[in-house]
């Protein structure tokens, strides 16, 4: 079977599954547990001849002998009990479980698996375009919430393509949801000529990342592992654990990461009167520069942490993280003072799947200590005004920042033009501004643009309607989350109060 026919063949049953009832996501979820098992099944048979861990009576050919009750009996036994097993196989399985109901779907799903060779017959680049493919899907399902763990994948591959990576150097990203970074920067590394050092390096010493939502690391993981990285039989690379709870055991050389979107880090918790209530939860971490209960602005502290002295590191960010006053503005004088802050892309909306979002993406070097500021300038491309993106209609492409590549010249990034000109090119989107000229602003504020909107003097040119509504959504949205962060601060603050006034509001 060709590769056009294997992929043809998944997809076909997604959709009859979805008739069913059954999501992107859940059946993404059972292809994960199924693909693995084939696969160890192939590698404990020679040529491989290696030791999985998977216990005989829940191997792939004990599940490929039942039907039925007995099948849907098996396959609920494995899923309980192959979680407590060691290495990369307990961590697939962890807190598995059957959202195939139907014994007879169950069982059409394992022998399509089946009559495949995973391991030799299906090349890695159709195994990882089968799963990618499942990943986006899934995170088009707006109603699962999928979304914000899967980054557009043009927009990782122009930020992979900005910094560069090299061989025998380590990557990390502690919000990695689908492991998205990985897989960009290892196709990166993996086109140029490396020996065989580099090559073992690349598999299984180059990445290291952290993912909490159980469900979004076991994708990951599958999805790394599909891609070439790492073994079946070797150790996860993926933490289960909060990144930013301690500061980091190791440092990288790179930092690529796109944060969960959210502004505030919160924990919910019962009071004296038996009402839940939302309290602030701060990081106490010394070798942050501030407390804050914004989860933006600890991730990017958190990333400096992360890096060597020569590190690199890009973050995507929100919008308020470039403005927002307090402990806002002490990040960003502070990042600009120990790091070289070189490089902001400004995104539109309609990029990401989280609706009404607007980001940005942050390129900084880290550096030793220094009095004087590393950041001499910064350097601004707006990809925002005028551009008009949809998930559905005009989804963002590679081609799309190509230019925002070219300016940023990855090769000799000191050697940039501008092709701003108050003059002669006052509609170019590459610009450059002084240290001095930031911190002069109010709040050291980062939040800069200078084009005109169109759409506010030229009627004639307005996007199409269906654009016009989205981006309407988009901004809605936005304007709603903002809101309800703010309604929620109002809310914690006004029952501190009636705490403190010992019941009585004040």
């Amino acid at each position: 079977m060709t590769a056009d026919q294997i992929i043809s063949k998944v997809w076909s049953f997604c959709h009859v599954l979805r008739d069913a009832g059954v999501s992107y996501g859940d059946y993404l979820e059972q292809l994960t547990f199924l693909i693995f098992l084939k696969m160890a099944d192939e590698y404990r048979k020679p040529p491989y001849n290696r030791k999985i861990g998977v216990p005989e009576k829940y191997s792939w050919p004990q599940l490929r002998k039942k039907r039925g009750a007995e099948l849907e009996s098996l396959y609920l036994d494995l899923l309980q009990n192959l979680g407590k097993e060691k290495g990369l196989l307990g961590h697939i399985f962890t807190k598995a479980q059957n959202k195939i109901q139907d014994p007879a779907m169950l069982y059409k799903v394992i022998e399509m698996i089946d009559k495949e060779n995973w391991v030799s017959a299906v090349s890695t680049d159709v195994k990882g375009e089968i799963y990618e493919g499942l990943l986006e899907k899934n995170a088009e399902d707006t109603k699962s919430g999928a979304g914000q763990y899967f980054t557009p994948r043009a927009l990782i591959k122009a930020i992979v393509e900005c910094v560069r990576p090299e061989p025998k150097k380590t990557i990390a990203d502690p919000a990695c949801g689908t492991g998205g970074f990985f897989l960009a920067a290892y196709d990166f590394i993996a086109n140029q000529k490396l020996d065989k050092a580099q090559k073992e390096f690349l598999k299984h010493k180059t990445f290291h990342g952290n993912e909490i939502v159980p469900n979004t690391r076991r994708l990951a993981l599958m999805n790394m592992f599909l891609h070439n990285i790492g073994e079946i039989d070797g150790e996860p690379s993926i933490d289960p654990t909060d990144a930013l709870i301690a500061a980091p055991r190791i440092t990288f050389d790179y930092v690529l990461t796109n944060p969960p979107f959210g502004k505030k880090s919160s924990f919910t918790a019962t009071n004296e009167v038996g009402e839940e209530e939302k309290e602030d939860f701060t990081y106490n971490r010394q070798d942050f520069w501030t407390t804050t209960a914004n989860k933006q602005l600890n991730f990017v502290q958190h990333v400096r942490t992360m890096l060597k002295t020569t590190g690199k590191a890009a973050v995507v960010v929100p919008d308020n993280v470039l403005f927002e006053g307090g402990a806002g503005e002490t990040v960003r004088k502070k990042l600009m003072q120990n790091t070289e802050l070189h490089t902001i892309l400004r995104l539109p909306t309609g990029v990401f799947y989280a609706q009404g979002v607007k980001a940005n993406v942050l390129f900084f070097d880290n550096r030793e200590a220094s009095k004087d500021p590393w950041t001499k300038e910064v350097w601004f491309y707006d990809y925002r005004t005028n551009i008009h993106h949809t998930l559905k209609k005009k989804q963002l492409r590679l081609e799309d920042l190509q230019d925002f590549i070219e300016c940023y010249n990855p090769l000799n990034r000191h050697e940039r033009k501008q092709t701003w000109d108050e003059k002669n090119s006052p509609e170019g989107r590459w610009r450059k501004f002084g240290y001095k000229e930031i911190t002069a602003r109010d709040k050291t504020s980062l939040d800069i643009f200078w084009l005109k909107d169109k759409s506010l003097t030229d009627l004639d040119n307005l996007p199409e309607p269906e654009i016009l509504a989205e981006e309407i959504i988009e901004n809605l949205e936005a304007g709603l989350a903002s809101f309800r962060a703010v309604a929620a601060g109002l809310t914690s603050g006004n029952r501190m109060e009636h705490k403190k006034s010992g019941g009585q509001f004040v």
